[in-house]
């Protein structure tokens, strides 16, 4: 038995930013990588990266060795990132925390030999120093070769699909560490070197192996069908080689090491062997297969002008802390392999330690002839993997990724707008799919980050949720016979009569009396003379009321005084339509003087209109929208510091009536010039009109939810222009209703950027987001007897354990 102290032999000589000055002479260039979410690239994505690798590396100088190195760790979720404050959230950060899942981490390493035609006997030490003295300063032929490697990474970095950024020299330290040290925590300890193992403190090493060019079947490509979710409707692409990825859920580390090689020179070569094979093909089967490949690649070469001679090699190198847990992984393995038509090289005794060893990034350049198959760069890249873990930003919503069902955070507001130019939203699911459910999570969600929140609702789906914050919420109800306590006529005192403010009691005005109409600029003039004649008159208890009789016992007097032409204003007109809103008019009530809450609403940071009852009633849901927007204009937009969002809930609904979608249209221009987004939840985007209006609030709605919609997505993707790959990911969603771990899966489009995401949440959450059901009104049992939702919350978990 070897053993191996990391302490007496550092294979580090030194280090310089994030070059590595190895002890075997090798000078090597460091990076880590960020590559795109695992199941949100298409096929043409597979085939765009694939470009892109070979573009920035087939000009690399002769003699370079690249290393790409895929680290996957089985850890435990920390929870660190998520907040911890609130009632919801302390549930979601314990219900989550300790949760497995196996972490990656890519890294691309760029080597010079210390010559470019270096060859090494089978087993070469790979700690023997070869190089005695170290440069003092970096010699032409490092600064030649460093600016090679950065001309090839800032290529990658343009196509913005993958980042590669350099490495400290602390984080290239801590991973020599770690790979020598076997992975093991809180502990130093020593590589043993078995005759047919290798041991690591408590973690046992194995390895596979591409090595040969006999290892291939018939050919590779760069990505191929996802079996578990494709069905017979789509196909749902991955990487070629990505079931030794994420997919392959254990310790371990995928290397993809290239020797970038003399075309020229290995024309000659091959041509020799072609030879030599032709003469002997008759001897065997395996001759004549050897032939056919090496004929195959000089074909490639001499057809195509761009292609680049490589050797190379792709191994899997994993370990356990059980030999049989370690044979497990081994046929795991095997049988990802064999569905790739591959058959890996499986190294045992001395092979196993120089495949450990020399797979140490510091030392790639040592495997022999032996240990790399020959081929064309094309070929090998196909065999890269190009995705990774989902990514959390640094703040937004919570959602949960598709591999291990962990939160991951997505910045669905944006506020550098990096991604979208529009941060408003819309949500599409049938009934019954959980549109309700998954609105409270985000409006949930942005209320406990600071962010204020209107909701406009027709279902009662807010409520419940709200009373978890009692002193912050405000929930305006409509009742028969009952105003909403806003006057749109109320000021404070005469200076608050700005001209902004005349604009929008004027637009309210004329909407009101004109529904339907058009104003003409001398219609507005009168208004706005008529309004500051009467608030100059009338000091006090301003109303709609005040304003009708102000105009009323005025009569013609008034507008001559004010220089107003009867064909600019129609007096009766006014009078007789807004008779209905004032005195024994049948909606009066809705203008009655009363306590105004609009200013009440400013301390609030989230108001609930609950439409309900007025749902099936055009001229009040018409008038009450427009109360909503007076309330709106004059406290929830005044803080322009502040973000807001106003929700429409059940849109349809009100889309039945006249000047809705203008209405909505209108609040999608205004808050542009707010620090706000506007939300919509329909069950189908056919319940929007197709027209400009309509045209217009999608092109602004720049992030998009969709729940399973068994009817299909055909209207979805024609009307938002999603692409191919967007509608297979629809079509993949799959929920989980059932067992421990309850979930619904969630399209989410980001711009252009988009991906399948799932809901999972703990009982409270789940508990306080419940709308209806038997389940609902236990809670609100709960709650009437204690006045406490959290408390009721709480009570009706620990009655319902199983929930």
């Amino acid at each position: 038995m070897k053993t191996i102290k990391l302490s007496q032999r550092n294979p580090i000589a030194a280090l310089e930013d994030h070059i590595l000055f190895s002890s075997d002479g090798s000078v090597v260039l460091c990076y880590q990588g960020f590559l795109p979410e695992i199941y949100s690239l298409s096929e043409k994505d597979y085939e765009d990266l694939h470009a892109c690798w070979f573009q920035a590396l087939k000009s690399l100088p002769v003699g370079t060795v690249v290393h790409k190195q895929d680290s996957y760790l089985k850890k435990e979720f920390s929870a660190g990132q998520l907040p911890n404050t609130s009632f919801l959230e302390k549930a979601t950060h314990k219900y989550f925390k300790g949760r497995d899942y196996l972490s990656h981490s890519c890294y691309l390493f760029f080597i010079l030999p210390p010559t470019k035609n270096r060859s090494y006997a089978n087993y070469t030490n790979p700690f023997k120093k070869i190089s005695k003295t170290l440069p003092v300063t970096l010699d032409e032929a490092v600064h030649s070769f460093k600016s090679a490697v950065e001309d090839a990474v800032s290529f990658i970095n343009n196509t913005r699909k993958m980042v590669f950024k350099p490495l400290t020299p602390a984080t290239v330290e801590t991973l020599t560490t770690n790979y020598f040290n076997g992975f093991n925590e809180n502990l130093t300890t020593d590589i043993l070197l078995d005759k047919n193992r290798i041991q690591i403190g408590d973690h046992l090493f194995d390895a596979l192996a591409i090595n040969s060019e006999l290892c291939f079947g018939e050919s590779v490509q760069t990505s191929k069908t996802n079996q578990r979710f494709t069905s017979d409707d789509f196909i749902f692409h991955q990487g070629y080689i990505d079931g030794l990825g994420l997919a392959l859920d254990e310790n371990h580390i995928v290397n993809q090491i290239l020797y970038l090689d003399d075309k020229h020179k290995w024309r000659k070569i091959l041509d020799k062997k072609v030879e030599e094979l032709s003469k002997s093909s008759n001897f065997g089967s395996q001759n004549k297969i050897v032939l056919g490949k090496i004929q195959h690649i000089l074909n490639q070469i001499n057809t195509d002008e761009g292609s680049r001679v490589i050797r190379g090699q792709l191994n899997v190198i994993y370990w356990t802390k059980e030999p049989k847990t370690l044979e497990c992984i081994t046929a795991k393995l095997k049988t990802e392999f064999k569905e790739l038509d591959i058959l890996p090289y499986y190294p045992k005794g001395e092979a196993l330690k120089q495949y450990f060893l020399n797979s140490y990034f510091g030392f790639s350049s040592h495997f022999s002839d032996s240990d790399l198959y020959v081929t064309d760069l094309k070929h090998a890249l196909c065999m890269l993997l190009n995705t990774t873990n989902y990514q959390s930003d640094a703040t937004g919503i919570v959602f949960n990724d598709r591999q291990h069902n962990i939160p991951v955070v997505k910045d669905v507001w944006d506020e550098k707008k990096k991604r979208i130019k529009a941060r408003n939203f819309a949500i599409f699911a049938p009934t019954g799919e959980g549109k309700s459910f998954l609105a409270n999570n985000i409006l949930r969600q942005y209320f406990e980050s600071g962010v204020r929140l209107v909701i406009i609702d027709l279902g009662g789906s807010y409520t419940k949720f709200a009373k978890l914050y009692p002193d912050e919420h405000l929930v305006l109800r409509y009742e028969s016979g009952k105003n909403l306590g806003i006057n749109p006529f109320y000021v404070e005192r005469i200076t608050d009569l700005t001209s902004e403010r005349l604009e929008d009691l004027c637009a309210f005005l004329f909407e009101l009396y004109a529904s339907g109409s058009s104003s003409t600029k001398s219609q507005g003039v009168s208004l706005k003379k008529l309004l500051t004649a009467y608030y100059k008159s009338t000091t006090t208890a301003h109303s709609l009321s005040g304003f009708y009789h102000f105009i009323e016992t005025g009569g013609a007097q008034l507008l001559q005084d004010l220089k107003i032409h009867s064909d600019y204003f129609n007096r009766n007109s006014f009078l007789h339509v807004m008779s209905e809103y004032v005195g024994d008019g049948i909606y009066s009530y809705l203008f009655e003087v009363s306590e105004d809450q609009t200013y009440k609403i400013e301390d609030m940071r989230l108001i609930i209109f609950e439409l309900d009852e007025v749902k099936d009633n055009k001229e009040i849901l018409s008038v009450m929208l427009k109360l909503i927007k007076t309330a709106i204009q004059r406290s929830i937009w005044s803080n322009k510091a502040e973000k807001g969002i106003i929700l429409f809930d059940e849109f349809a609904k009100q889309l039945k009536f006249e000047n809705v979608l203008e209405s909505v249209e209108f609040y999608y221009q205004a808050i542009r010039k707010q620090n706000g987004a506007i939300g919509i939840i329909l069950q189908s985007i056919n319940q929007l009109p197709e027209n400009a209006t309509s045209a217009s609030i999608l092109e602004n709605t720049q992030v998009i939810y969709s729940l399973n919609n068994e009817k299909g997505y055909d209207a979805l993707v024609r009307r938002l222009k999603l692409s191919s790959h967007d509608l297979n990911q629809l079509r993949s969603i799959k929920n989980n209703l059932s067992g421990s771990r309850k979930y619904t899966e969630i399209f989410i489009k980001i711009g252009k950027a988009s991906n399948i995401f799932r809901l999972e949440v703990p009982p409270e959450v789940f508990a306080a987001y419940l709308t209806d059901g038997a389940e609902n009104e236990a809670i609100m049992a709960f709650y009437e007897q204690t006045q406490d939702m959290q408390q009721a919350i709480n009570l009706f978990i620990n009655q319902n354990r199983n929930l």
